[in-house]
């Protein structure tokens, strides 16, 4: 079953999105550890939205989460009408390198792309969507 959750892409909104895939998490088997990566993944992606997708402008996001038992993951999508950009398309960061060396940006998209299972990006119809997918 899909859930679907449509808020303004405004940072103060975070806690909204968050609340709302964890009420849906509540009901499925999902550990704990699994929660709390998926939030850092939420708060990563739905802050992007809030910052890069409309520009000066405000829009809105629209948040799906579907429940896949029969292979006992969850998929978590953000959709925006936003700019057209695909955050997985850019090299990962070399976190050998020290601090001072590293290229700044790239790092949150990096953290999301190892604690989750798979992430994915279309953009289609004139809205990005990107796709997280976690083991319950």
């Amino acid at each position: 079953m899909t859930m679907k959750f449509r808020v303004k892409a405004e940072l103060e909104n975070v806690d909204i999105v968050t609340d709302f895939v964890n009420e849906q998490l509540e009901g499925m088997d999902c550990s704990m550890r699994s929660i709390i990566q998926i939030d850092i993944a939420l708060d990563e992606l739905f802050s992007n939205v809030c910052h890069y997708a409309y520009g000066d402008g405000v829009g809105y996001a629209t948040i799906y989460v579907d429940d896949h038992e029969d292979n006992g993951t969850v998929s978590i999508t953000l959709e925006d009408e936003g700019i057209p950009f695909d955050p997985l398309e850019h090299e990962d960061p070399d976190v050998t390198l020290s601090i001072e060396e590293r290229e700044v940006g790239g790092l949150g998209i990096f953290m999301v792309k190892r604690t989750m299972d798979d992430v994915l990006y279309e953009y289609r119809d004139g809205k990005n969507r990107i796709t997280i997918v976690k083991s319950l």
